[in-house]
């Protein structure tokens, strides 16, 4: 018997194998190259941006006070020795009465610290304001040149270097005087927006996603869903806001306001809350929401399943005590990132009515809001080179709170990958 050897139909003789491996090798490297330029390009921007913010948060200030200390005491002692009840007399004489009951209301005198109305005496009495501004890298590569020029046109300056982000920037409400500006309100206005974001968004996302995989069929109907919540994932967020401004802060204005529940008066509610925000950028990351859920319900093995229904369990068993614990590590990722970017979200919160000067904190969702994008938009528009620094200060607590939240993703999703394991 005799075997012929014959060749698949279609596979290259090896007289032409070597030749196009080689050319496909070579296709393989140029395109490793392309990607990797990619890479550096992307790694080099990331430091671009990274440097000029923090090129701006800190740098020398030169600093003239308002009133020299030395004429607020007369037996000679340095104003930061005197004691408390000298620093309050020296209040008292140098300040309204008006502005004395306010601080009395916010905290009695009796109960302040001396280093606190110290810090009174200091920013209403010595007024330190600052005159110049140098970023970090002037500061470090022109350190001489810049105190020679200090000495001639700021004869009665200080030359300080100054962090704009300490941890008294966080603590401190808005203020006109960037040296006295913090983000203590916009803060607390993003994470009560968070918040609401979480509580609505959060549970009708993962259970549109869960009756859209495990309940409904393949029909019309659904698969049209289907596409708008694929489709709505790419909308511009300032047609959300435009939404929002219609139904949440006109339709909607008695609940939003609170006049609802009788917290303000009709005649003065404004649904241009931190609920109406809340509830915009809720339906912004809700598509988003539904198709992680998605995927990460997709995700769980169909023998799971299975194997649930083989014990005798239900449909609504399998997926309460089974689908749903497997997939929940992928979900709180997909949600907690969707929260990053609602964070991060400006064009809305324009639309919808958030303040850009706030200087009360937010006491609850029925108040008027600021939040940190608006406040970095708001400051990086001034003018006056110092509230470039404070936005830049403002800036890198954005990042932090994104940081913060990514890696909770992270923690999370680890965190329930071992208990499943």
């Amino acid at each position: 018997m005799r075997l012929v050897n014959r060749q698949p139909q279609g596979f290259a003789d090896s007289g032409d194998y070597a030749p196009k491996l080689a050319e496909r090798q070579r296709s393989a490297r140029r395109w490793q190259g392309i990607f990797l330029v990619a890479t550096m390009v992307g790694i080099v921007f990331l430091v671009a941006l990274l440097y000029t913010i923090i090129n701006q948060a800190f740098g020398y200030v030169a600093q003239e006070n308002t009133v020299d200390p030395a004429t607020l005491v007369s037996a000679g002692v340095p104003l930061e020795e005197l004691p408390k009840e000298q620093l309050i007399q020296i209040l008292r004489d140098h300040v309204s009465a008006g502005v004395m009951r306010r601080f009395e209301s916010e905290q009695p005198f009796e109960l302040r610290s001396r280093e606190d109305v110290y810090s009174l005496v200091v920013e209403r009495v010595v007024a330190p304001r600052i005159v110049a501004t140098w970023n970090l890298d002037a500061s470090l590569l022109r350190r001489a040149a810049i105190q020679h020029n200090v000495a001639i046109e700021y004869p009665d300056a200080r030359l300080v270097f100054r962090a704009w982000l300490m941890p008294d920037f966080l603590m401190r409400s808005q203020s006109s005087t960037p040296a006295d500006a913090g983000v203590r309100t916009a803060l607390l206005g993003s994470l009560w927006m968070l918040a609401v974001i979480i509580l609505v968004a959060f549970p009708v996302g993962v259970g549109a996603a869960i009756y859209l995989e495990e309940y409904a069929g393949k029909s019309l109907v659904n698969s049209i869903i289907q596409t708008n919540i694929s489709n709505l994932a790419g909308v511009p967020s300032i047609i959300y806001g435009m939404l929002g401004l219609a139904v949440f802060v006109r339709a909607l204005e008695p609940l939003t306001s609170g006049a609802l529940f009788g917290l303000v008066d009709p005649a003065t509610a404004n649904g241009r809350t931190i609920l109406s925000a809340g509830l915009t950028l809720a339906l912004l990351v809700l598509p988003l929401l539904i198709i992680n859920a998605q995927e990460a319900i997709r995700a769980v093995p169909a023998s799971l399943r299975q194997a649930s229904y083989g014990l005798g369990a239900t449909k609504w068993q399998t997926v309460w005590y089974h689908v749903l614990p497997s997939a929940l590590p992928g979900i709180l990722t997909g949600t907690i990132l969707a929260m990053s970017r609602a964070v991060g979200e400006t064009a809305p919160l324009v639309v919808v009515g958030a303040s850009t000067f706030v200087a009360l904190d937010p006491q609850g969702p029925f108040s008027k809001f600021t939040t940190l994008p608006i406040q970095i938009y708001q400051w990086t528009s001034r003018p006056q080179d110092q509230f470039r620094h404070i936005a830049a200060a403002a800036i890198i607590v954005l990042l932090a709170l994104l940081l913060a939240l990514n890696a909770s993703a992270i923690w999370l999703r680890n965190r329930y990958s071992r208990r499943l394991d």
